[in-house]
């Protein structure tokens, strides 16, 4: 069974250093998942941004988008407002413009859904359990990373004790 892709959209290549702690997340976990990288902005190259949204949403298999943009977040809405898929906005200015990013980022009209999550390896994360919903191997993944989280809180609690 297919695992299903996690694509990245970027508003430009600036947000790429802050964009690629996801794949490195991803990586690092062991989820054998990889990110596919897409740079369009929905100010910019608006039609542009349209069409590699409908190239993912003429394949078969499940996709998960997360949006990178920084400064006013058009591009969460605008994917979520042309795909099926789920979108993640992870802005990379979130923690310089805390609630004015949430509101730009997540605020969308009745239709158009985004979850707002700044930190880039809670975003794969997140991305992670929803592909891990249609495929079991991705969820006993997602049940050892648990686990490991378990392990490593239970070892810094003994350490202070």
């Amino acid at each position: 069974m297919p695992q299903g892709k996690v694509v990245v959209f970027m508003g430009s290549k600036r947000d790429y250093e802050f964009a690629s702690r996801i794949n490195k997340f991803l990586q690092e976990e062991g989820f054998g998942l990889k990110c596919e990288y897409v740079i369009a902005s929905a100010h910019k190259t608006p039609k542009i941004l349209l069409e590699e949204v409908e190239k993912y949403e003429n394949l078969s298999g499940h996709v998960v988008f997360i949006t990178v943009a920084g400064l006013s977040d058009a591009l969460s809405g605008v994917v979520a407002g042309a795909s099926k898929y789920p979108v993640i906005a992870c802005p990379p200015d979130s923690e310089k413009f805390w609630w004015a990013k949430f509101f730009s980022s997540a605020v969308t009209p009745q239709g158009v859904a985004v979850a707002y999550i700044p930190r880039p390896e809670n975003a794969a994360l997140a991305a992670v359990k929803i592909l891990a919903l249609f495929n079991r191997s991705l969820q006993r993944k997602v049940e050892a990373y648990m686990r490991r989280l378990k392990e490593r809180a239970k070892a810094q609690r003994l350490e202070r004790d």
